[in-house]
């Protein structure tokens, strides 16, 4: 009787860690500064809940291995890792009406010490890199001119001439260009954060085995100069969230679930979008010489609701298990065939003549 509610009981435990971890994870998204587009990665999910079960016992116990390794060396085992962000901001056009490169910068957090992971850092680079103080924080930055001499020469990719990386919290640390991770800095503080309407689009599956979100139509407009320069502002007159995008990859039952939507400002373009993509995607799938990529793209299908275009995707783990082995075994070169012997022929011998008496 005892054990009558135990699967309930391990049911609730899941949910309630769950929902841990995502309030942990929306927590700490909140103090990223502005971004234009955010990509959400469980790497604890992924690893731990969906690798076994499309990945063979041998290639996850070869995985699991690595990892111990990887623990051995830098003190981070990726399997406890429980969220990995990458985030994009675009830049307004300096004031020569150049592109600015929008700033790219990545946030790990889970379970490691950022100060230990940044000491192992710090005395592997040694001379290579310089600390830089920023607010409360301090920034180890690696330029780059010397090891990529064509960041010089291109100014759109200037600000890519350094890197560096700073501990955000005890148990988070970010990798970028220098301008984005001093960005990062000041919202730890408090200033200059991401807008909740983004933090609440990315996650809004808490389940999610990664997402992502974006603003691409107001981003390009900032890119191009719409809403002013670098050092000046321009009222902006794109104001529709036409553009805005989310999507995620989650697993219910023995499925991989794919769920994504895209606002088309009103139900008449979403209608007309819905009928373009879906043509767009027909003639796609049918291009695609591989047989196992068509019944998965098959599977995908797109609607029309009120102001969105909805997408949506169940694929059997089965199937994505075929697909990875199958690409596997596709990436693995053939070992070449061994050499066909080469036939010698005998040296000719001369016959000796004899001479007749």
């Amino acid at each position: 009787m005892r054990f009558k509610f135990l699967p309930l009981a391990l049911f609730a435990v899941l949910s309630i860690t769950s929902a841990a971890i995502a309030q942990n994870s929306a927590a700490a998204l909140a103090s990223l500064p502005e971004a234009d587009a955010v990509i959400y990665i469980s790497p604890q999910r992924i690893l731990n809940e969906a690798a076994p079960r499309v990945m063979s016992p041998a290639d996850l116990t070869s995985m699991r291995n690595g990892f111990a390794e990887i623990k051995k060396s830098i003190g981070v085992d990726p399997s406890t890792v429980e969220y990995l962000v990458i985030a994009v901001r675009f830049n307004k056009p300096s004031t020569d009406l150049s592109f600015i490169a929008p700033d790219v910068m990545i946030v790990a957090g889970g379970d490691f010490s950022s100060d230990s992971l940044m000491s192992l850092g710090q005395l592997y680079l040694q001379d290579k890199a310089r600390v830089e103080k920023h607010g409360s924080k301090s920034i180890t930055v690696l330029n780059l001119e010397s090891l990529a001499p064509e960041l010089i020469k291109t100014p759109m990719l200037k600000s890519y001439s350094e890197i560096g990386i700073v501990p955000l919290s005890a148990n988070s640390v970010a990798i970028g260009n220098l301008s984005y991770l001093k960005s990062a800095v000041d919202a730890a503080d408090g200033n200059g954060r991401i807008s909740a309407a983004t933090i609440e689009s990315l996650l809004r599956d808490p389940n999610a085995l990664l997402s992502a979100s974006g603003t691409p139509l107001s981003a390009f407009a900032k890119s191009i100069g719409m809403m002013g320069l670098e050092n000046t502002s321009r009222p902006s007159r794109c104001d529709t969230p036409f553009g805005n995008f989310y999507a995620a990859v989650t697993m219910t039952g023995t499925n991989f679930t794919f769920r994504g939507a895209m606002n088309a400002d009103n139900p008449d373009t979403a209608k007309i979008i819905n009928n373009l993509l879906t043509m767009l995607m027909q003639q796609g799938i049918g291009a695609v010489p591989d047989k196992q990529a068509q019944s998965i793209l098959q599977s995908l299908k797109m609607s029309a609701r009120e102001n969105e275009v909805v997408w949506e995707a169940d694929v059997p783990e089965k199937t994505v298990a075929d697909f990875i082995q199958m690409t596997t075994k596709s990436a693995v070169p053939a070992s070449a065939p061994a050499p066909k012997p080469v036939k010698t022929r005998r040296p000719v011998v001369p016959r000796k003549r004899t001479r007749k008496n």
